[in-house]
Parts: structure tokens; sequence; C-alpha cells
């Protein structure tokens, strides 16, 4: 019988981090197999935990992601549940982003995310779930986050289609869609050294509880998870609210407009 495991990207720090402590205290699998670029970091996962497989991987480079592809047919797992936490995202006017930056950003938050389903796909079960990291910013456009909120609209709007795709064979896709949180995110989405873009953040909620309820609406089944009162009232808010005027409430409150700072 094959051996059944749990994958989780960008588990080495932020909500990665919280999925797996959450998850594997929860389900009882043969391993965990974590993907990081932080070797060290995976390696710390490792010491705390049995039956942790930690690999070292750089989920932009397509060469490594085939070579995770090969690994997951030569080994022939049940992929138990699938998390995709590995992302980030850049606060700042577009101009000042350099483009490599951005296409790097496309490349973790959507196309490695892409990649890791369709490589564990074969392996997956009735009972599958796979859990994607988006984000409350994919329900609206917003400038300054220009990338990072459009790549989280793709992943709401690609895992709730793939989970109607899916139904047929059992398999749940979940989009976890948190407001503002504490987590390392923001050590690389703020650039210390200038002006802040983002001044005001409403709340900032606990990452464990935003995995807690993630997990929790996952074995629900449901193809959205959205933790908060304040972010459950925005996501209906821009839904009636036409873009233009969500946009304008956002540069206002966050005293943005005007000529921007071009570096």
């Amino acid at each position: 019988m094959s051996k059944e495991i749990i994958i989780i990207t960008g588990a080495s720090s932020g909500m990665g981090r919280k999925f797996f402590n959450s998850i594997s205290q929860k389900e009882m699998v043969d391993e965990i197999w974590v993907l990081a670029r932080r070797k060290d970091r995976l390696e710390e996962l490792k010491s705390e935990r049995s039956k942790i497989v930690p690999i070292e991987i750089d989920l932009t480079d397509g060469e490594r992601l085939r070579d995770f592809g090969s690994r997951l047919q030569d080994e022939n797992p049940r992929v138990k549940i699938l998390v995709n936490c590995a992302g980030f995202g850049k606060f700042d006017h577009y101009e000042n982003i350099p483009v490599e930056t951005e296409l790097n950003m496309i490349d973790l938050n959507c196309r490695a995310m892409v990649s890791m389903i369709n490589y564990s796909l074969p392996y997956m079960t009735e009972g599958t779930k796979i859990i994607n990291f988006a984000s409350c910013a994919g329900f609206q456009p917003i400038p300054y986050i220009n990338i990072y909120a459009a790549s989280k609209s793709f992943v709401i709007s690609y895992s709730r289609a793939l989970n109607l795709e899916l139904k047929y064979r059992k398999i749940t896709v979940t989009a976890v869609c948190p407001y503002w949180t504490k987590t390392e995110f923001f050590d690389r989405a703020i650039n210390r050294e200038e002006k802040p873009v983002v001044i005001k953040y409403d709340v900032m909620y606990d990452a464990k509880k935003v995995v807690e309820k993630a997990i929790k609406d996952a074995y629900k089944g449901k193809d959205v998870s959205v933790y908060g009162k304040l972010n459950n009232a925005q996501r209906v808010l821009v839904k009636l609210l036409p873009h233009k005027a969500v946009m304008k409430i956002w540069m206002k409150k966050q005293k943005l407009g005007g000529t921007p700072e071009i570096r």
C-alpha cells in the first residue's frame, strides 16, 4: 500500500509554518513533505516532528518543479492534503518595483501553485483536500499592491472553479482569504528604508486563528475560507460597490494620490 503524505509549500515561515503546526497535530499520516527555500528552517521542522521530509526547493524554478514531479512518480504516495502557502507581495507604486520582482511574484503566487497541483493530482484520491493560500486582496483591485492583489484574484477564481471540476473525484479545493494577519509576510512586502505606502491597518488578525478556520472550512468542503467579521464585511461590500469607488476609498484611507514618489 502506498504511503500517505501531506505536502506543504512555504512551510518554513508565516502561514505555512502555522499550517504545519496545526495539521501535523491533527492528521496521522506516514510523512509530511515540507517545501521551502531555506534549508535551515526546514531542518528546524524536522527536529520538531518525526516523519518530516524536508525538501529544499525554489518553486519559481521550473526544472526543480519537474524534479519534484519525478519524485512523486518514483515514490508513488497517496497525497491526503496539499497546502499551497508559498507566496509574497510588495507594497509600492508599480514603477518602483523591478519587473523581475513582479514576474517572480506571479511565478510564485500563481505558476508554482498550479504546477504543484498538477504534479500532485495523479496521486490524490477521494477525500483529498487542496488548500490554496489567497487573500482578501483578491476580491478587488488595489493600487500600490497591484500585482499581489491581481495574483490572489487568480488564486481565488482558479480554486473555486477547480473545486467544481474535481467534484466528481470527491477532491475539494479551498481558497483561504485572510485579512491583515501578523506574519513574516510584511518583512518582504514593505521597504523599511522608504516611506511606507500602507499606513493604516484596520485590524491585525492572529495567524493561528486564521489557519484553524481554514482547516475547518477545508474539511467542510468550502471553496472559500474567510476569517474575521471585518474581513467578511469587506468581502460583501466590494461586491456591492463599483470597484472604482472601492479603489478611491482605499487611496483616501492610505493617503495616496497625486504625483507618486518614483525612485
